[in-house]
């Protein structure tokens, strides 16, 4: 008879996204192990997650784990992981801004920070990128506040307004803002076809194509994509991980380097109608884009994500910035705009600036507004023979 050991998990939505937090003394030390145990809690590798808490889908197999931190300039430590659908495989590359709305409330609703009311700032390390994200959380009767008038696309209802600030976002996966030092630059794939790309590291390191170039409009909703334009992308995305060193082959950057970097397409502006059935105008936006998870057209829009593109909106010379409704002047040494774009639920809204005192770009401050809720706490239940490894039999 095969026994089980509980786990402490808290099921989290953090803003458009859904994942289980867990303390990090809850789970086994050793990598490997921890690892197991993570993809025996989502029921991976499975294409419906069904044995697990995974929800078959990039956007609802994700995982924070969180401890207190023993930094002076922050709070609590938090590690993400992409948890792999099909593969067995979690990536750690990568930093996700939806899951990270969740950690501050998860941290005061597990006291493990100082509670202030009305709104606790909590200090938030994310080991995946080694950056430091302040969370301004609303509270009352000292727990994470839910209830709110804040409204997020892609999310039904309101909830409380927690807001993310991203310091020195710059360079988190490759050191540097822009990291072969071009606003642009071109690629060629493998039928011979040349692009033009831009690759910014701002939270999250991602590479831009315009939409017009590969043969789509900016406004697709996840149904729209074919194989075909999957396909496309995906090369682009391995062909750039290869260039800068992730992968020795596109093969292996698609296994082994799946969410990062990340491929995003822009396109000019037009009305279109959301996944919501909303009709999102023109007139209230900046451009449209659009961000592959994992293979597939997130259906919202990821925060990290989000923080890259508008990042690279204010930069000049960047397929972003070519693309977008957004005045970035040669007189101006600062840059401060809230940056508004239009994707597949509906808009997402960054503030976001810029200096170029020094003639080249340097990101100064980027923030984002999102909402969190806990849905479940509780026990999941891990074989104990994945949760102690090979020492129980």
């Amino acid at each position: 008879m095969r026994d089980y050991e509980k786990i402490h998990a808290t099921i989290m939505r953090g803003g458009t996204s859904k994942g289980v937090y867990i303390l990090q003394n809850e789970l086994p030390h050793d990598p490997l192990t921890r690892d197991k145990v993570i993809l025996s809690i989502y029921g991976s590798p499975d294409s419906r997650q069904i044995d697990g808490l995974g929800g078959a889908s990039p956007l609802t197999s994700k995982f924070a784990m969180v401890r207190i931190s023993n930094r002076a300039d922050a709070d609590v430590e938090y590690t993400f992981g992409q948890v792999s659908v099909n593969q067995e495989h979690i990536d750690y590359s990568i930093n996700c801004g939806n899951i990270l709305s969740g950690v501050g409330p998860f941290a005061i609703d597990h006291g493990l920070v100082q509670v202030n009311e009305p709104l606790t700032m909590v200090r938030i390390y994310n080991v995946n990128t080694k950056k430091i994200i302040v969370a301004e959380v609303p509270v009352k009767n000292g727990k994470a506040k839910i209830d709110g008038d804040f409204h997020i696309n892609g999310v039904p209802g309101t909830g409380a307004k927690i807001m993310l600030n991203f310091l020195d976002a710059a360079g988190a996966r490759t050191g540097k803002l822009l990291p072969t030092g071009n606003a642009k630059d071109e690629i060629r794939l493998g039928n011979g076809e040349v692009l033009d790309i831009s690759i910014v590291d701002a939270a999250n390191l991602c590479v831009f194509v315009k939409a017009a170039d590969i043969g789509l409009s900016g406004s697709e909703l996840p149904q729209d994509l074919t194989i075909k334009n999957k396909e496309r992308l995906e090369e682009i995305r391995a062909t750039i991980a290869v260039n800068l060193g992730f992968a020795n082959t596109k093969e292996e950057a698609s296994l082994q380097s799946p969410a990062s970097p990340k491929i995003i397409y822009v396109g000019s502006k037009h009305s279109y109608t959301s996944l919501e059935g909303i009709q999102v105008e023109e007139k209230d936006i900046g451009f449209l884009s659009r961000a592959i998870s994992m293979g597939t057209l997130h259906q919202a829009y990821p925060v990290t994500g989000g923080i890259c593109t508008a990042v690279a909106s204010l930069i000049k010379g960047t397929v972003v910035q070519e693309t977008c409704d957004i005045e970035v002047s040669d007189e101006q040494n600062i840059v401060n705009k809230t940056i508004r774009f239009g994707h597949p639920s509906g808009i997402i809204e960054f503030e976001v600036e810029i200096d170029y005192l020094e003639g080249t770009p340097k990101l100064n401050y980027a923030a984002v507004a999102r909402t969190s809720r806990t849905l479940m706490e509780g026990h999941v239940y891990i074989p104990s023979d994945v949760y102690w490894g090979s020492s129980v039999v």
